[in-house]
């Protein structure tokens, strides 16, 4: 007689098997689709460890679920079941005093923010997608227009408390626990060692969200980060939050010619970089510095009228104010604005709270217009999330821009030049052109590798991506990351696609015969 596995859990889980009522978790905001028979809902870390001891006893497939905002396939199941951790939602505690705020991961980033807000204060990473869940963007490591100042998520995170495969939980402090020479020992809160050589490999000198993150003395905290859930479940996180400034000065200033509008990035950066090595709050210092061609201004027009029509591109830039730059730091922009055969008169300036948001409300359209674009069309995203180091980043753009124009595909390109990051967004009308753009795609991403870049600056690699984090890293680092997940989970369960591909016995076991319902539990 075939065992059947029961999740031990008090009263009130609910798991979904009808196909019709799980539908959201088979698709994300890149158009890439996959399956499950069940869905849970656990409300506290002790759900999700039972879950997870009853899958890996079963050796069945989890893929853990967000907001379905990613663009990568990354919380999409191929499988097995899903964990939600929609109702995983509470924000546990907000200290202004010792800067940080705890909270679980299915916070939506812009409810947090909005919290924050109150006491007067904020959180840096700030995805475009403000509807994730925090503890999606932890798992890619995010980021979003102030990482040019402030760096991605793993500069904010404190602490984790995560769910390994097995269901033991491992609670990490950054400052605690280091590697050393490229040996990492984890102990869990029930006493278990776990020992994690870690693959030898570097990682490039750019904004980067491709594969684990690691280096000989590494904080233990920073391997989960990014991890894209293949390594736990987080279940809660201490997260560095920061007070207000004074004031922002937020622009989106227009160029006649996109060559004027690279080099006032250009010296825009430069002069940021300059600030800040000086500590200095009298002078030019971005917090955020977007970049927008004329195609992209093309598809926002319609919404914004503000967009002047005669521009090739434009950039939008934020500096933070004090009582000590608020009279001097917009007449340092305007400067450098018409230095670079920019029209001040058409700049449009946020000089309240409600034009600045709209200012963020236009930044953040065009990735919003673009995945209704490939939704309308059935086709998976094509759009690179690419970066390399500053001095070739004015190249890598031609190039990538002459590749797809040779070919005749409709395209935008935008993106966080400010850390020389590009997301070129190919429109294909049709099957035929949609198999040049990934060919295309794949070129763009192969010489990002060879400039000394990243082909996931941001997004991470999810399961769309795959084939490319082995063009950047090699064979040989692929085969070091699934050594080092093996360590922790034995059965390979856990985000299964994610990264690099895996095959287990047992992960087509059905999981409404394997974690089936108990008696105590909610079905739907």
């Amino acid at each position: 007689m075939k065992k059947t596995y029961y999740p031990k859990r008090k009263l009130g889980l609910i798991v979904k098997t009808i196909q019709d009522e799980i539908q959201n978790f088979f698709v994300d905001a890149s158009n890439f689709h996959g399956n499950c028979d069940a869905v849970y809902f656990p409300e506290n870390a002790e759900e999700v460890a039972q879950i997870l001891e009853t899958a890996n006893t079963s050796k069945t497939k989890v893929t853990v679920a967000g907001n379905h905002t990613g663009l990568t396939g990354s919380g999409i199941p191929q499988g097995g079941i899903v964990i939600s951790t929609e109702k995983l939602n509470h924000l546990v505690e907000i200290n202004t005093k010792e800067n940080f705020a705890t909270v679980e991961p299915g916070v939506l980033l812009k409810d947090f923010q909005n919290e924050l807000k109150r006491p007067g204060f904020f959180y840096p990473p700030d995805p475009t997608e403000t509807n994730c869940f925090i503890g999606g963007t932890i798992a890619t490591n995010a980021s979003g227009a102030k990482t040019f100042k402030y760096g991605a998520t793993r500069n904010f995170v404190l602490e984790l408390e995560i769910i390994l495969p097995d269901g033991d939980k491992l609670s990490l402090k950054r400052g605690e626990v280091f590697a050393e020479k490229n040996v990492l020992s984890l102990q869990t809160d029930n006493g278990n060692v776990f020992s994690l050589q870690l693959p030898n490999y570097k990682m490039p000198d750019v904004k980067n969200a491709s594969g684990y993150f690691v280096s000989e003395t590494m904080d233990a905290i920073d391997l989960f980060i990014g991890s894209e859930g293949t390594l736990g479940i987080i279940t809660k996180a201490k997260l560095r939050i920061l007070p207000l400034p004074f004031d922002v000065l937020s622009c989106v200033a227009f160029f006649p010619d996109e060559k004027e509008g690279l080099a006032f990035i250009e010296e825009a950066r430069t002069l940021s970089y300059s600030s800040r090595t000086a500590n200095s709050f009298e002078s030019i210092n971005a917090r955020a510095l977007e970049f927008f061609d004329s195609r992209t201004l093309e598809f926002l027009r319609k919404d914004y009228s503000q967009v002047d029509e005669k521009a090739a591109c434009a950039v939008w830039f934020e500096q933070e104010l004090t009582t000590q730059n608020e009279d001097t730091a917009a007449e340092l922009w305007l400067e450098l604005i018409m230095k670079h055969s920019g029209d001040v008169d058409k700049a449009w300036i946020g000089v309240d709270e409600k034009d600045k948001a709209l200012l963020h409300e236009f930044r953040h359209a065009i990735s919003s217009k673009v995945n209704e674009y490939i939704s309308k069309n059935n086709l998976k995203k094509l759009g690179t999330d690419t970066a390399v180091p500053d001095e070739v980043f004015s190249n890598y753009y031609s190039y990538c821009k002459t590749l797809v124009e040779k070919e005749k595909i409709d395209y935008v390109a935008y993106g966080h030049f400010g850390n020389s990051h590009l997301h070129l967004n190919m429109l294909p009308k049709n099957e035929d052109e949609f198999q040049k753009g990934k060919i295309i795609y794949k070129m763009i991403c192969q010489k990002a590798v060879e400039l000394g870049g990243t082909v996931s600056a941001e997004h991470g690699i999810g399961k769309s991506k795959r084939e490319f984090l082995l063009t950047m890293y090699g064979d040989e680092a692929i085969q070091g990351m699934i050594k080092l997940k093996k360590v922790l989970d034995p059965n390979m369960i856990l985000g299964s696609g994610n990264l690099f591909e895996t095959s287990t016995k047992g992960h087509n076991a059905n999981p409404k015969q394997q974690i089936s319902n108990p008696k105590n539990t909610k079905h739907k």
